[in-house]
């Protein structure tokens, strides 16, 4: 067997850790298995190295006394328990190694943690901001309480897979090769129910439809989930369950639009009022304020009520109701009502003050356009 040093043998480092012992070593017995190069006589020298470098990196005790000592600290003439005594033989390091890629790991009796379940939640503005508690009801798998979780009738028992022995795997030698697979008879469980609960079918769970009081904190918005730890599906064999996932969804409202934490609405006012100025009342989620129209107000004029907003679900201060005025062109005007305002559109074209200067504004851009286009 060659001599030379382990570590130039997988071609790591001297500090290098498990995991780079671990790859280094399945790129190598992978390149030159036996099986992979039936005619290359040495390839099989090879894969033996790199198995005698990774049996020895691989174990703490048997690498520690390797970088004190080198090869003789660990030649089982010397007493050291090398390579050639008490070592893992092939099967197990293939295994230990390749195990992950051919669905090895299993154990015996193997317990899953049960499966997370989502619950889309619909709630109204009012109860988002303030927050609320609600009862919700889901379908979840439980354990089925008249075989306790263990899947066989009352005053029976499962029984060890004969297949496997009961470790939930089985390993299939071909040539060199030894493949390490789930147990295809109890299907990774190690054991076997031959009187199944009448109940749950040997299932060891059954659905269920539970109730739920979810405590939804104030200032949720749309997209925020409320985990509830444990009220998922029951684990298998014994495992934890999983965790119920609450996702909010705000509903439309007819007034406010969430911004964030502020609010925004509209407020339509007469041209009356925008022209000559008012007070009105204006929704809030907590109530009823009064709003001051300034006179000469345009439309489009954002008004800012500190404090009316949304308290934020993670702390931080309260945001702002802005509300966006929009003057309101009349509708249905009787001929008395028109008449006046054609005198009071007489009246403004008559005195030399600018009543519209938006619309003068304009009106000089929309000048100044057809100017440019004729140079």
């Amino acid at each position: 067997m060659s001599k030379r040093d382990y570590y130039e043998v997988l071609g790591i480092s001297r500090d290098a850790n498990e995991a780079a012992i671990k790859k280094a070593f399945k790129r190598l017995a992978m390149k030159h298995h036996p099986d992979r190069n039936q005619d290359n006589p040495e390839a099989e020298e090879k894969f033996k190295e790199a198995k005698e470098a990774y049996d020895i990196l691989s174990d703490a005790q048997k690498r520690a006394a390797y970088d004190q000592y080198g090869h003789a600290g660990v030649d089982p003439s010397a007493g050291g328990g090398g390579f050639g005594g008490g070592g893992a033989g092939f099967s197990d390091i293939f295994g230990d190694v390749f195990g992950d890629i051919f669905g090895g790991g299993g154990g015996r009796n193997r317990s899953y943690r049960g499966s997370d379940l989502r619950y889309n939640l619909e709630l109204s503005l009012e109860d988002a901001v303030a927050g609320t508690t609600v009862k919700i009801k889901i379908p979840t798998l439980v354990s089925c309480k008249s075989c306790h979780g263990s899947g066989a009738r009352k005053g029976s028992q499962p029984t060890t897979c004969t297949t496997c022995g009961g470790t939930g795997q089985v390993r299939i030698q071909q040539g060199f090769f030894s493949v390490q697979q789930t147990c295809p008879h109890c299907h990774g469980q190690g054991k076997t129910i031959s009187d199944p609960c009448h109940e749950c079918h040997g299932q060891g769970r059954i659905e269920e439809r539970k109730t739920l009081s979810v405590k939804v904190p104030a200032g949720v918005d749309n997209g925020d989930r409320i985990r509830l730890s444990g009220e998922g599906e029951a684990g298998e064999n014994g495992g934890p369950p999983g965790d119920l996932y609450v996702q909010v969804h705000v509903k439309p409202h007819p007034i406010f639009e969430r911004d964030g934490n502020n609010l925004l609405c509209q407020v339509p006012i007469s041209v009356a009022t925008a022209a000559l100025g008012g007070e009105l009342e204006v929704p809030t989620l907590n109530g009823r304020v009064k709003l001051k129209i300034p006179g000469e107000t345009q439309t489009g004029r954002l008004f800012r009520l500190k404090g009316k907003g949304v308290k934020p679900v993670r702390g931080g201060m309260i945001g702002d109701l802005l509300c966006r005025v929009v003057v309101e062109t009349p509708v249905k005007l009787t001929a008395r009502q028109k008449e006046l305002l054609r005198e009071f559109e007489q009246s403004i074209h008559k005195d030399n003050r600018n009543h519209n200067p938006q619309g003068s504004s304009w009106m000089d851009g929309v000048k100044k356009f057809f100017e440019d286009m004729k140079l």
